[in-house]
């Protein structure tokens, strides 16, 4: 009798899985990093070189007053982007995540998602078509006799503000919609069962049962607004820098890259705080829910 031999096909270890992962990351994030740091520790020579002479000048000089009003500049422009992102994003996912029919949703989505067709640069020059002073809005009021003279609507703080919430938006709606449209509806009809307002609905039932969207939106919006520069460059003007100008400024106009290099490994450290503030903060608030 001839006895059949099993073989075992082993997988492997699981660490063989991830490694190719891991090793791109290091190539494409690990890599860049530790070259910006040394960078940023280094010294511009005169014609715009670098020596590689350990030193912290540049983070000392990247902590100067002049600097602290586009670092100021830059949270307060991306925390109005993130706040009235989610305040306009939060009634569209709804309203797309209360739809019954599988079609209306799809083509609501579809709508949301289609000014990425679009290059944002093409989408950025429009806005300035529209708010410049010739443009769509100035000559449309000027002509119903609300206005005399045109707007001073382009160039400024709230140009900028309407370009970054009209490319993130978006990103703050989707994973709203994605929360929503798993929430059991029943909650909501047994709440008002209940006796409870539309708006006690609202903050002690929906806003408690997103909170995972509302932080990944909050997230996936605020870092990129942070960090922008052509949206600043185009609609803000050369009087209107955020951080993201002044870190291409340095690298490309100036020269400076090691206080470029600087600026921007500071920009990276407070993302990565705030990354780990909102990951402990959604943590807790899901331990205490299981409790």
């Amino acid at each position: 009798m001839i006895q059949k031999q099993q073989t075992n096909h082993s997988p492997g270890h699981p660490v063989l899985w991830v490694m190719p992962a891991f090793v791109w990351l290091i190539l494409s994030i690990g890599l860049p990093l530790l070259i910006i740091l040394i960078f940023s520790l280094s010294r511009r020579q005169t014609y715009g070189g670098i020596d590689l002479h350990l030193t912290i000048s540049n983070y000392l000089r990247s902590l100067e007053v002049l600097y602290g009003l586009i670092y100021f500049r830059s949270l307060g422009l991306a925390a109005a982007t993130t706040l009235l992102c989610l305040v306009l994003a939060f009634p569209v996912a709804y309203f797309i995540a209360l739809q019954e029919s599988t079609f209306v949703k799809n083509f609501l989505l579809f709508l949301v998602t289609l000014p990425f067709w679009t290059s944002f640069l093409i989408r950025t020059y429009a806005w300035i078509i529209i708010l410049r002073t010739e443009g769509l809005i100035n000559n449309r009021l000027i002509e119903w006799g609300v206005i005399n003279t045109p707007l001073n609507l382009l160039y400024n703080n709230f140009a900028i503000l309407v370009g970054l919430v009209y490319g993130e938006l978006p990103f703050m709606i989707l994973p709203l919609y994605t929360v929503l449209e798993r929430m059991e509806k029943s909650l909501l009809e047994a709440s008002a069962d209940l006796g409870c307002s539309p708006w006690k609905t609202f903050f002690r039932v929906l806003v408690p049962l997103s909170q995972s969207g509302i932080w990944a939106g909050v997230i996936l919006v605020f870092i990129p607004s942070l960090g922008a520069f052509i949206t600043p460059d185009l609609l803000g003007g050369a009087k209107t820098m955020m951080v993201g100008n002044l870190i291409q400024s340095q690298f490309a106009v100036v020269r400076d890259q090691p206080f470029g290099s600087a600026v921007a490994f500071l920009l990276t450290v407070v993302v990565l705080a705030l990354l780990a503030i909102s990951y402990r903060t959604t943590r807790r608030s899901a331990e205490l829910r299981i409790l």
